[in-house]
C-alpha cells in the first residue's frame, strides 16, 4: 500500500485526497468511518490505521507570519468554482465535475500555491448512510414545514469534507481599571397621588456609592478554537458544533482518503484576531468574577499576549442539500456526533394557525381570570 501526501492551496481551496491501493484487488481504498480504517469498496478488504496522538507541538505564531509555510506544495491542478469561489485541488489525471459547497458545475482550472499542513485531524465517525438517516430524522421533525415536504423533497449528493480550524494558545497579562459600586439605603419622603388625594409616604430607597479600583488579571488560554473557512455558512456550522476535540489524532493521509479537505480561506493572522476577541471576552468575564461588589463596571483593559502558538486542524462535516418546490436548501451533518443543521421551507398557514391558537388560549385565560 502506498501513501501519497495530500496538499492544500490558499484562500478557500478544496483538496481531493489521493487514495491508497488495495493489496488484494488493486482498487482504491477509502477511509471507513465504521471500522476507523481503510476499506476497499470493491473487495471489502480492510486495513487498520495506526492512530497516534503524538503531534502536540504548538507552532509559533509570529514565526509563521514571517516565514511562508507551504508544506503541501506538490504540483496539482486546481479547479475553481465560478459560482461560490471555492477551489478543489486534484491530481493531474482527475476531472472536477461539480462544487462540493454549492453544487455548481461551472468549474475552471486555475493555479495556486500550497498552505500550512494540518497537525491534527478528527476522523469521520458517522458514515454516509448514517448521515442520510440523521437527515431524514431531522427533516421529519420540521413541524412548521409544509406537510408534503417529508415525501416530496429530493435529496442531493452528500459529500464528506474536512473543514479547517485554527487553535491558539496564549499567556495573557492584563492591567485593568474598574468602578466598584456598593449599595446603601436611605429613608426618603415623597408625595404621591392616591384615591384623589395627595399623600406623603416615607420609604426605603437604594443608593449606590462608587469607587475606582485597579488590578491585574493573568491567565493562560489553551486551544481557543476558531473556524478557518468562509465557504460553509457560519449559521449552519455553529449549530452542529461542538466537536469533541479529545478525539483529535495525528494527521495522516489515510484519514482523508475518499474525502475532501478544504484549504483554509481565513488566513492565520485573521484567525488570531478572531481568537483574540474570544480571549478578550473571557478576560473581561474573569475580571468581573475576580472583583467583588454589588456592581462592577470595567473602565479600561490593557492586555499583553505572550507566547502565542497555533495549530491547524481538520474537523469532519457531511455537506449536502435538498430541493423542494424548485428551491434548494442546504444542510450539514457533524461527521463525529451526527448532529444536523439546515434550512427548511416554512408553511405560512401552519405559522398563522399556531399564532391564532396562542391568541385564542391567551384570550380564554384572560376571560377566565375576569370571571373569577
Amino acid at each position: 500500500m502506498t501513501n501519497v501526501e495530500n496538499e492544500f492551496v490558499e484562500d478557500g481551496k478544496i483538496e481531493e485526497t489521493e487514495v491508497n491501493q488495495c493489496n488484494s484487488c488493486g482498487g482504491n481504498t477509502v477511509y471507513d468511518p465504521v471500522s476507523r480504517g481503510l476499506k476497499c469498496p470493491f473487495c471489502g478488504t480492510e486495513v487498520e490505521i495506526e492512530a497516534t496522538r503524538e503531534n502536540t507541538t504548538e507552532h509559533d505564531y509570529l514565526d509563521a507570519l514571517d516565514l511562508a509555510d507551504h508544506s503541501w506544495s506538490n504540483e496539482k491542478r486546481v479547479f475553481q468554482c465560478d459560482n461560490c469561489g471555492a477551489e478543489t485541488l486534484l491530481d493531474n489525471d482527475k476531472v472536477a465535475d461539480f462544487c462540493t459547497f454549492c453544487g455548481s458545475s461551472h468549474i475552471a482550472v486555475t493555479d495556486h500555491d500550497a498552505g500550512i499542513k494540518p497537525a491534527l485531524v478528527l476522523p469521520f465517525q458517522i458514515s454516509k448512510d448514517e448521515a442520510v438517516e440523521k437527515f431524514k430524522k431531522w427533516i421529519s421533525k420540521r413541524y412548521f414545514a409544509p406537510s408534503r415536504l417529508k415525501k416530496d423533497y429530493e435529496l442531493k449528493k452528500i459529500n464528506g469534507a474536512y473543514i479547517p480550524y485554527w487553535t491558539f494558545d496564549s499567556h495573557t497579562n492584563t492591567a485593568y481599571t474598574v468602578r466598584i459600586g456598593t449599595y446603601y439605603y436611605v429613608m426618603e419622603t415623597r408625595t404621591v397621588h392616591r384615591d384623589g388625594k395627595m399623600e406623603q409616604v416615607t420609604e426605603q430607597v437604594r443608593k449606590i456609592r462608587w469607587r475606582t479600583e485597579y488590578g491585574t488579571y493573568t491567565n493562560f488560554f489553551d486551544d481557543v478554537l476558531v473556524k478557518a473557512s468562509r465557504n460553509v455558512a457560519s449559521g449552519l456550522i455553529d449549530k452542529v458544533e461542538p466537536f469533541q476535540l479529545e478525539g483529535l489524532l495525528d494527521y495522516r493521509t489515510e484519514y482523508l482518503s475518499g474525502f475532501l479537505a478544504e484549504r483554509y480561506s481565513i488566513p492565520l493572522k485573521e484567525g488570531w484576531f478572531s481568537a483574540r476577541s474570544i480571549i478578550d471576552h473571557r478576560i473581561r468575564n474573569g475580571i468581573l468574577r475576580q472583583e467583588t461588589g454589588d456592581e462592577v463596571r470595567i473602565v479600561q483593559v490593557d492586555t499583553s499576549y505572550d507566547d502565542i502558538t497555533f495549530k491547524h486542524i481538520l474537523l469532519p462535516l457531511w455537506i449536502s442539500s435538498f430541493t423542494f418546490n424548485n428551491n434548494v436548501y442546504r444542510f450539514l451533518v457533524n461527521g463525529q456526533t451526527g448532529k444536523v443543521s439546515g434550512k427548511a421551507p416554512i408553511s405560512v398557514w401552519k405559522v398563522m394557525f399556531i399564532v391564532l391558537l396562542i391568541a385564542l388560549l391567551a384570550g380564554t385565560v384572560y376571560l377566565f381570570q375576569d370571571l373569577l
